[in-house]
C-alpha cells in the first residue's frame, strides 16, 4: 500500500495531505469550496421538520440506509418514508417508488444514492418542492448542490442525519457512537 499523500484542499483554510490509503484519496478531483449550512442551521433543520423520506433505503440490515431508518423511527418523532422502487416494506413500512409517490412533501430528503445520481434526486426534490436535500456521509456532488440551492433548496452533503440528530439530542450513545463523554449540559429541544 503507498505512502504517498494527496492534498486536499478545505473549504476553510489550506489543505491537508490524505494518505493515499485512506478510502477515496485519490478520487480528490476538485477542491471542496461549497460550504453548507451551519451547525446551528443544522439542528433547526432537524428542529423544525416533521417528516423525512429516506431515498435509497435498502431492506438490508448490513446496510446504513436501514441502520439510520431504524434509529429515526426509534429515536424520533419523525414521519419517515422509505424510497425504493425495489421493495415492498423496509423496518414494516410501506416503500415508494419515487419521491413524487409519497404522501405528503417531506421536510427533509436523506439521500443514499451514488454521487452521479444526486442530480436526479435533486430534479425530483425540487419538483415535489422539498425543502432540504441531506446527502449522507461520503456523498458530494457540488454541481447538485449549488443547483439546488439556486432552486431554493437547503443542501447538506457529507453528513449522517443519524448522527446529527444524535448529537443535537445527546445519543450519540444510541445505536453506535458510545463517545465515553459525560456532560451535565442539557440536550437541544
Amino acid at each position: 500500500m503507498s505512502t504517498e499523500a494527496v492534498p486536499s484542499p478545505l473549504a476553510n483554510g489550506p489543505a491537508c495531505e490524505l494518505p493515499v490509503s485512506v478510502s477515496g484519496a485519490n478520487r480528490v478531483k476538485s477542491p471542496r469550496t461549497w460550504i453548507g449550512p451551519s451547525a446551528k442551521e443544522r439542528l433547526k433543520i432537524l428542529q423544525s421538520a416533521t417528516s423525512v423520506a429516506i431515498v435509497g433505503a435498502s431492506p438490508n440490515a448490513a446496510r446504513a440506509s436501514y441502520f439510520v431508518g431504524t434509529y429515526l423511527l426509534q429515536s424520533s418523532s419523525y414521519r419517515v418514508y422509505f424510497v425504493n422502487p425495489n421493495a415492498d416494506e423496509i423496518l414494516g413500512h410501506k416503500t415508494y417508488p419515487t419521491l413524487a409517490a409519497l404522501p405528503e412533501v417531506p421536510d427533509i430528503v436523506d439521500v443514499f444514492r451514488r454521487e452521479s445520481e444526486i442530480s436526479s434526486v435533486v430534479d425530483d426534490a425540487v419538483a415535489i418542492g422539498a425543502p432540504t436535500v441531506w446527502m449522507q456521509l461520503g456523498i458530494w456532488n457540488q454541481d447538485a448542490a449549488t443547483y439546488a440551492q439556486s432552486q431554493g433548496l437547503t443542501v447538506i452533503m457529507d453528513r449522517c442525519l443519524k448522527i446529527e440528530h444524535a448529537r443535537f439530542n445527546g445519543g450519540l450513545y444510541l445505536l453506535g457512537f458510545n463517545t465515553g463523554v459525560i456532560s451535565a449540559r442539557k440536550t437541544a429541544r
